[in-house]
């Protein structure tokens, strides 16, 4: 004999409770998928945020994003262990005061041109095609006048985009440089 025959109320009361069950397995697995997208909330094209970066205007219009040299961090590793460098990309050393920074090119793997710029963005001088440093000691460059910020960019871009000795450079979206003058406005001479 079965012991569901000989008590036939509790087989439908779990009969009931695993129906009961089933259904809310059921339910809870339905709720927990997700719903396909529909055709109005799906956009084919995804969309992208551009972050504009700071970057320089060069004589000649083209435009290099930069990538800025400030803490004393930054400054001493500059492109070092770079394998490449974009022709539109480049990296820009500022300094607080005048001075004739010198830099060398130890564990710098490519070529480089130095642009040193006055506080107001106009070129200072160029040290083109800077050579990576293959053995210590490594040579340093400065410039012939002192200089507010260093642009470094690929070597040849200075040449193929018209940067030399007295051109300016403008810079957009870069803190602080240049340097604004402290007093824009006229003395009226004195009669």
């Amino acid at each position: 004999m079965h012991l569901e025959a000989t008590h036939p109320k509790r087989h439908s009361n779990r009969s009931s409770l695993s129906w009961v069950l089933f259904l809310a397995c059921l339910a809870a697995s339905a709720c927990s998928q997700p719903k396909p997208p529909s055709a109005a909330t799906v956009d084919p094209s995804p969309v992208v945020a551009k972050v504009k970066l700071p970057h320089a205007v060069l004589p000649d219009g083209f435009t290099v994003d930069l990538e800025l040299a400030v803490t004393p961090q930054e400054v001493t590793d500059g492109l070092m262990y770079r394998p490449s460098l974009p022709e539109k990309r480049g990296m820009l050393f500022i300094f607080d005061v005048d001075r004739y920074p010198a830099f060398w090119m130890k564990n710098t793997l490519i070529p480089l041109d130095l642009v040193f710029l006055d506080s107001t963005g106009i070129v200072v001088d160029v040290v083109a095609d800077v050579p990576p440093c293959a053995a210590d000691p490594c040579p340093t460059y400065s410039p012939t006048n002192p200089a507010r910020a260093v642009l470094e960019i690929g070597a040849g871009v200075a040449a193929a985009h018209g940067v030399g000795t007295g051109v300016v450079i403008t810079f957009e979206r870069v803190p602080g440089y240049p340097v604004e003058s402290a007093d824009t406005t006229e003395v009226p001479p004195e009669s």
